[in-house]
């Protein structure tokens, strides 16, 4: 006779950004957090502000630092940016189409928004 493996339920997609997030954040060293920290609070206001190719770039003038947010972000599963790495992400993001960028930008929005919650929850005061 067969083993019946336990039923699971299908998780929402803001379920699965959730666990992303926390799981991110939790990986992310002590010495980065501060860096870190304010990257993520900066991203989601820049995305509204400038767009989604100028609020990467912002993340990218950060250098080492911001490494480990395009990090973060590349490996949300987001539409359209499958496989993209912290390398590569700003500019898969460039090459979409306008209706792949609009999405793009409305996933990575609530990403950011999930990291943010994520490292306001588990971040030490710095």
């Amino acid at each position: 006779m067969l083993k019946a493996e336990p039923l699971r339920k299908p998780m929402l997609r803001d379920q699965l950004r959730a666990l992303h997030a926390y799981d991110s954040v939790s990986g992310v060293q002590r010495a980065q957090q501060k860096d870190y920290q304010i990257a993520v609070n900066a991203l989601g206001v820049n995305i509204l502000r400038s767009g989604l190719c100028a609020a990467l770039a912002s993340v990218q003038r950060l250098g080492k630092r911001g490494e480990v947010l395009l990090g973060h972000l590349a490996t949300a599963g987001v539409p359209g940016l499958e496989g993209a790495t912290a390398e590569n992400l700003a500019q898969q993001v460039r090459e979409l189409d306008a209706d792949s960028y609009l999405m793009a930008t409305r996933e990575l929005l609530l990403v950011a928004t999930w990291l943010k919650r994520a490292v306001q929850a588990t971040f030490e005061e710095i």
